[in-house]
């Protein structure tokens, strides 16, 4: 692999760029400033809000891509650059589900905020990590937004929680992923990381062999697909090291800053 291989680098966020107390190593910004010289872009591919992204790079926040909210949202110089939707009728059909889930948390993302009804301690501190930018309300279903994703938090796990009940009835309709042990998002059919990546290589001119991407959680697997330089973290889900063509050190060894300055 050379500098000349690589156009465009998309990193997820928790358990991949940032280390396990969810900070970013400082020394990421001289590599990404080492990466704009060679004229590679570089993105955020994240489950967390818009908001919260900017406010992580904040420094640079006028020079990177935001791949926000699991795919559904891509921003940049604070301009939208793709979005993908849920309609109304299926944002009510699934908090209304979700409702009946014993210990279930959801988070309800519009492209303004997002909006919660839960008063429970522990899921609003877990939730303020991720969304940056949050409002208490009564009653989610009539809050007024174009909305982008349903999150659901499970403090017991929501593969064995969540995913059962929301896949059954959602899974052929929507796209249903698990993005972290206690979080799964619900979005349009169409989003994903990967999709919002495609959709920057048609615009911004970079092919898939050009693109190169970290992850290592199954809210990755598409994102990984779509980019030639697939690499799972040495933590990441079996599954992900599965699909992924290479493997980068764990994010506990700072990963991904350790294959970056391999290619600089």
């Amino acid at each position: 692999m050379s500098l000349m291989d690589i156009k465009f680098v998309a990193s997820d966020m928790d358990g991949t760029l940032l280390n396990e107390n969810g900070d970013l190593n400082p020394e990421f910004f001289e590599i990404f400033s080492q990466l704009e010289q060679k004229n590679i872009t570089f993105a955020a591919a994240s489950g967390r809000q818009y908001y919260s992204l900017r406010e992580t790079f904040y420094p640079i926040k006028d020079r990177i891509v935001f791949i926000a909210e699991n795919g559904t949202l891509v921003m940049y110089q604070d301009r939208e650059l793709y979005c993908c939707t849920i309609g109304a009728d299926s944002i009510k059909d699934i908090i209304e589900l979700a409702r009946e889930i014993t210990g279930a948390h959801v988070v309800l993302c519009g492209k303004r905020s997002a909006y919660i009804e839960t008063q429970d301690p522990q899921a609003i501190e877990e939730i303020s990590h991720y969304y940056h930018r949050c409002q208490s309300v009564d009653d989610l279903l009539n809050v007024k937004d174009e909305f982008i994703k349903v999150a659901i938090c499970h403090f017991n796990g929501t593969q064995e929680c969540v995913f059962p009940t929301i896949n059954s009835h959602f899974g052929t309709t929507h796209q249903v992923v698990v993005s972290a042990k206690i979080w799964l998002d619900v979005m349009n059919i169409n989003a994903s990381k990967g999709a919002a990546i495609k959709y920057l290589q048609q615009t911004l001119g970079f092919t898939h062999q050009q693109t190169m991407s970290f992850g290592d959680y199954l809210n990755d697997l598409e994102m990984l697909e779509e980019s030639y330089y697939s690499y799972a973290m040495g933590n990441a889900h079996n599954k992900i090291k599965q699909i992924a063509r290479f493997t980068a050190p764990s994010n506990y060894e700072d990963g991904v800053l350790k294959i970056l300055k391999q290619i600089l």
